[in-house]
């Protein structure tokens, strides 16, 4: 018979060669990125001595006692060599939290710190957390950017599924020992906001999503920007869109800025998220677009269509048809590993580099918001391939 010990043992051995396991490149690819066989973090990759009281006196049976349901939606940055997720673990409790992994790579042996992120609370608790931007800004700070989501008391009595939701800001130096700051001041209801990397005319910049309700962007016109003087008492006054969503698009219900925008030497290279309805509920996609280095707010490069959707397994999860990103690495080598979540169950990860996804933002034709206009497009690509197959 299995003694306390050896299960123990073997609950630790099983751990390793799961977080262990290499990750290959699928070999099937567009062109403009590489998917990779395997997720990077699922609900089992936390370790075991989050989830199983290890004391025989206490727990001589070997039960779970704390259950985690998912690993989802990470910031993400290189620091002092590894690539490190800010990651939202959501217990079986439905609560979200924040904890770091990190690789040596960016595609596997991702391996969680010992401790979760013990994150101060705003001076109105939050009852959730969830889904960090990380930005290594230029007054030396890393932010954390994140959603807030509290009751919301206005609710009819016996509604306890209306919520509000706020941007919290939190700022460190060490990814351990967090500074809360004011949740951000403004006047609609922001799950989805992003700080971008530098100073604007000498002030802090937010990429905005203003909704009139905690699920339902309404009025809201799509991916916003505004200024702020002071990212310790954050307050947006002027906001205008920069990005709109369009009816009959990838992005006709809502969209948002996914992870700060990178930097490169023809633009600023944004990765967002694009939200339709459709019969199986909400269908999240990825899609791209550039801004211009000396008017960050001016569209330069807009690619119609997604550029990444659920696929395979992908497809089923707790929130199924769902991609969602909130974190990308740019490397020195100009390698990109995105960091992606499927359907609110597991992390991803997929490479390009900056020149491909440059080209991509460039060279896609834009989207002509009708069939006649898709037409014409593909037409013309397909009499431009028909001439060069001829010659």
């Amino acid at each position: 018979m299995d003694t306390f010990k050896s299960k123990v043992e073997k609950l630790f051995q099983d751990h390793e060669k799961l977080i262990t396991k290499k990750n290959e490149q699928v070999a099937e690819s567009n062109g403009v990125y590489h998917r990779y066989t395997n997720p990077i973090l699922t609900a089992a990759h936390t370790p075991v001595y989050w989830r199983y009281d290890l004391n025989e006196e206490t727990n001589p049976y070997l039960m779970e006692r704390i259950g985690m349901n998912a690993t989802l939606n990470s910031g993400a940055m290189k620091w002092n060599g590894k690539y490190i997720l800010v990651v939202r673990v959501e217990g079986s409790d439905r609560k979200s939290f924040f904890a770091v992994a990190e690789s040596p790579n960016g595609i596997d042996n991702f391996r969680f710190w010992d401790f979760p992120i013990t994150m101060p609370e705003d001076i109105i608790p939050a009852t959730n957390i969830y889904d960090m931007r990380l930005t290594f800004h230029e007054d030396g700070w890393i932010y954390g950017i994140f959603c807030a989501e509290r009751h919301d008391d206005n609710a009819p009595a016996g509604d306890l599924s209306s919520a509000t939701a706020t941007a919290a800001i939190a700022r460190t130096k060490d990814l351990v020992t967090w500074e809360r700051l004011p949740d951000l001041k403004t006047k609609s209801q922001q799950r989805n906001v992003v700080l971008h990397p530098e100073y604007v005319d000498g002030k802090y910049a937010l990429y905005t999503r203003p909704q009139d309700g905690f699920i339902d962007a309404g009025s809201g016109g799509g991916i916003g920007w505004a200024l702020v003087e002071d990212i310790t008492n954050a307050e947006v006054k002027e906001e205008k869109i920069i990005d709109q969503r369009y009816y009959h698009t990838i992005k006709e219900v809502k969209n948002g800025e996914g992870p700060h925008p990178i930097k490169t030497s023809k633009g600023w290279l944004h990765l967002a998220h694009g939200v339709r309805g459709c019969a199986a509920g909400l269908r999240y996609v990825l899609y791209m677009y550039m801004t211009s280095l000396e008017d960050p707010t001016k569209l330069i490069a807009t690619p119609g269509g997604f550029f990444m959707a659920p696929e395979g397994d992908e497809r089923i999860g707790d929130v199924s048809n769902v991609l969602f990103t909130n974190g990308w690495i740019a490397d020195d080598d100009g390698t990109v590993y995105i960091y992606y979540a499927s359907s609110d169950t597991r992390m991803h990860v997929a490479t390009s580099t900056i020149d491909k996804l440059v080209d991509y933002c460039f060279n896609t034709p834009v989207d002509g918001l009708k069939s006649s206009a898709s037409v014409e497009t593909l037409n013309k690509m397909i009499e431009k391939n028909l001439k060069l197959m001829n010659q």
